[in-house]
């Protein structure tokens, strides 16, 4: 335990996603070294992204306007419509280069132990999306744990009454592993392969 302003950093750096707390401490001795340009720096920004990033009013990715650049994109393939956890599993199929749909970001996956049923997620916006019948393939990309097989799962019971594809992204994904840290390759396979989901 430190003393006061630097176990407070501690404390607040160890509540980050990831970091435990010796990386905790690690970060914030790295702080206490660096020049203060470089902390302020990095203040400013932290504050920067609570005030200018948003949710995308269309498919719930990042964004610093009310529509996010793929969604403005007209060269973007509207018929096909990848349905993700969260933004950072769009970063994930963005750097394969082998999807050129847009995106729709539930905001999680189902999981009853934490309490987060379907009403949770942004799945009623999903089924106004599908309503116009401009979407012709529903790609589910649900991370290939258990939670994300209950949300691939959910979904393709509700969407098969629309008449849209759906498919599920093929193997080559580990069981149990999160999209973000597969690397661009095993993705690219995983998006070609992918497979309609049985109802």
């Amino acid at each position: 335990m430190y003393e006061g302003v630097v176990q407070d950093l501690i404390d607040e750096l160890g509540k980050l996603p990831g970091i435990g707390p010796k990386s905790a401490q690690r970060i914030a001795f790295h702080l206490l070294g660096v020049d203060a340009d470089q902390v302020r720096r990095l203040a400013e920004v932290l504050l920067q992204v609570k005030e200018r990033v948003r949710f995308c009013t269309v498919c719930g990715n990042v964004a610093e306007a009310d529509r996010c650049r793929i969604c403005t994109d007209p060269r973007r393939d509207a018929s096909v419509l990848c349905v993700v956890e969260e933004p950072k599993d769009v970063i994930a199929i963005e750097r394969t280069r082998e999807f050129h749909g847009r995106y729709h970001v539930l905001g999680g996956a189902i999981s009853p132990i934490d309490g987060i049923g379907p009403e949770d997620l942004r799945i009623r916006e999903l089924l106004q999306r599908l309503a116009d019948g401009a979407v012709k393939e529903l790609i589910i990309a649900t991370d290939p744990n258990l939670e994300g097989e209950a949300t691939a799962t959910y979904l393709a019971r509700i969407v098969a009454p629309l008449g849209v594809r759906v498919t599920r992204l093929a193997s080559g994904l580990p069981v149990g592993g999160d999209l973000e840290y597969a690397d661009e390759v095993t993705l690219g396979r995983a998006l070609e392969g992918r497979r309609a989901l049985d109802v």
